[in-house]
């Protein structure tokens, strides 16, 4: 009973707990809180727009409570979840799948920097671990979306629970992983180290991950954002053009839809919360394969659209019921501009100018294998990200004929990657070629690096060994010994040189030196014109290195010649005291051996 008292007795208490998981946890907590922050600030900015159009609308359906769930629906979509809509005609649940590209740019930010912040913290101190900060803004961040599903599950928006589970934590951790990186530098590290985890071939390792001042992966992944800008740009300007020639449907279509000006407001957020979505729906007809709408179709080919679509502004850009038109065929411009642009940056990348390192007229350039991959590589990357956008631009508007609206994912990145590959790999090659003609190339095969063992006299021409030489040469005539060229010389070693006073350097308790005679031979070492140390003539001995090391040892050394100079009154012992003008330095040179000095006292 006694040892359970005891136990119980030193148990500590909770603060102590909590103390403790703070200490071996810094950072968790103010990650923790950043990621609440960041979500609490995209669901405040949900909730005031939502207000403020519930506010100016003439004929609200609902109370402030209804505004509120309908906010946290919109947040939560924003993040990719389906929505349901209830109270329909049948009584069935629609859903509503479509997400506006510009709201999840919001989600995305502020996870992007509150993980970022968390990381680098504004104290100028160490960054914290990554594990530790991305695993606090998740949690904070989640944590907050677990609350709001909760809630906009009782509104007339619900939220799909399978697709708010999958979609909600994959923003959160994308995000907040992007921050953390971009917080220490955006290293290539750990993308290498996902990359060699993968059971790749040798052949697409070597690809991926090929040695050389510029990495094939970097070069061609600004390749391929480069293609993608092309791509957005195009599909920009092909919406434009349609929505120029239908303005007249497009202006009805916004005037049906409401006619206060605050019904008309909402329409005018919503276009824009839609308008990359309509761009990338614009790429898609660009490159072929194009988009569905329902039973309906559009694409450069053919156009067979629903007879009856909703009258909104941005639908007024879909083309008319027909066989294409050269009009509409100019569309296919844009792919083939993006394969080119793609292979005019691998190009670039694959010759760069050395001139000043390898002479007038010199480049560096990667062997045409290595071009063609590296554009085959640019090409793979721009077709994934734009399926991945095409198939997040579209989704449900409802069921039956408005089950699917927008492209098909898979469709376009098979087209992209066939649209620049055929473009970007001749361009590359050839741009390649083109760069090289009438210079000396030095070709980039993608061979590692090998340090070897250094050749003697490797590393110097001619002239320098000549210059060698002729030193060495005349140091035999001044009869001094020539220093070899590649090997460690111990007399360039700098010399600590030793004090002339002891008593008035070394503190107090110390051991002091010895006599004159040792510091005599180790300062003439040391003041010996910096090359070698203090020699001796045959007929004086070598002052022991024991003195040196061990001041408490006897020391052998030479005594001054006290009949070769007067003798100072005051300081009998102290050499630099005579003045002897034969030694500048005021040191005293030996003459005969004497017995040992004995250390001072």
């Amino acid at each position: 009973m006694a040892d359970v008292i005891q136990t119980t007795h030193r148990r500590p208490p909770l603060a102590h707990l909590r103390t403790r998981v703070r200490d071996r946890s810094p950072g968790l907590g103010a990650g923790f809180l950043g990621g609440v922050v960041a979500a609490g600030l995209g669901l405040g900015s949900s909730a005031v727009l939502v207000i403020v159009l519930w506010i100016s609308s003439p004929y609200p359906d609902s109370g402030p409570s209804g505004a509120l769930h309908v906010a946290a629906a919109l947040w939560l979509l924003a993040h990719g979840a389906e929505l349901l809509r209830t109270g329909t005609l049948t009584g069935a649940p629609t859903p509503i799948g479509v997400t506006p590209l510009l709201l999840l740019a919001l989600p995305v930010l502020l996870v992007h920097r509150a993980a970022r912040d968390a990381t680098d913290g504004s104290d100028g101190g160490p960054l914290l671990p990554q594990r530790t900060a991305w695993a606090g803004v998740v949690l904070g961040y989640l944590s907050v979306a677990c609350a709001a599903s909760v809630y906009a599950a009782g509104g007339p928006l619900r939220p799909s629970w399978p697709w708010t589970v999958l979609w909600v934590p994959l923003v959160a951790v994308a995000a907040a992983g992007s921050g953390v990186w971009a917080a220490y530098g955006c290293p290539r590290a750990p993308l290498d180290r996902a990359l060699t985890r993968l059971s790749l071939s040798p052949g697409v390792r070597r690809l991926l991950l090929g040695p050389g001042p510029r990495a094939r992966l970097g070069a061609s992944a600004r390749a391929a954002g480069a293609g993608a800008v092309v791509f957005v740009g195009g599909g920009a300007l092909v919406l434009g053009v349609s929505l120029v020639w239908h303005g007249g449907a497009a202006q009805a279509g916004f005037l049906k839809l409401t006619e206060g000006w605050s019904g008309r407001f909402a329409v005018l957020l919503l276009c824009l919360a839609l308008l990359p979505n309509a761009v990338l729906w614009a790429a898609a007809y660009a490159l072929g394969p194009g988009f569905v709408l329902g039973p309906g179709h559009a694409d450069p080919f053919s156009s067979a659209p629903l007879p009856s679509l909703p009258p909104f502004p941005l639908l007024a850009a879909v083309p008319d019921a027909g066989p294409g038109t050269p009009l509409n065929w100019a569309a296919t411009a844009v792919p083939a501009a993006a394969g080119l642009t793609v292979g005019w940056f691998v190009a670039g990348a694959a010759v760069r100018d050395e001139r000043g390192a390898g002479g007038a007229g010199a480049v560096r350039a990667w062997s045409w294998r290595r071009t063609v991959g590296g554009a085959g590589l640019a090409c793979l990357l721009c077709a994934l990200g734009l399926g991945a956008g095409a198939q997040l631009a579209g989704g449900p508007l409802g069921d039956a004929a408005l089950a699917r609206f927008g492209p098909a994912g898979w469709q376009v990145a098979g087209a992209a990657l066939l649209w620049t590959a055929v473009a970007a790999v001749p361009t590359a090659v050839t741009v390649r070629a083109w760069r090289c003609r009438g210079h000396r190339a030095q070709i980039d095969d993608g061979t590692p690096w090998r340090i070897g063992r250094p050749r003697p006299g490797g590393g110097t021409d001619r002239a320098a060994q000549a210059a060698q030489k002729a030193k060495a040469a005349q140091a035999v005539d001044a009869g001094r010994r020539p220093l070899p060229d590649h090997h460690y010389d111990a007399t360039l070693e700098p010399y600590d040189v030793l004090p002339l006073d002891p008593s008035a350097s070394e503190p107090a308790g110390a051991t002091p030196w010895p006599d004159t005679g040792t510091v005599t031979s180790t300062t003439s070492a040391a003041t010996d014109g910096g090359h070698r140390p203090h020699r001796p003539a045959p007929d004086q001995p070598t002052t022991s290195s024991t003195s040196l090391t061990n001041p408490a040892a006897p020391a052998k050394h030479p005594e001054p010649n006290r009949s070769a100079r007067p003798e100072d009154p005051q300081n009998p012992e102290d050499p630099a005291a005579s003045g002897n003008p034969a030694d500048p330095k005021g040191f005293a040179q030996p003459s005969q051996p004497t017995r040992s000095a004995e250390p001072a006292e």
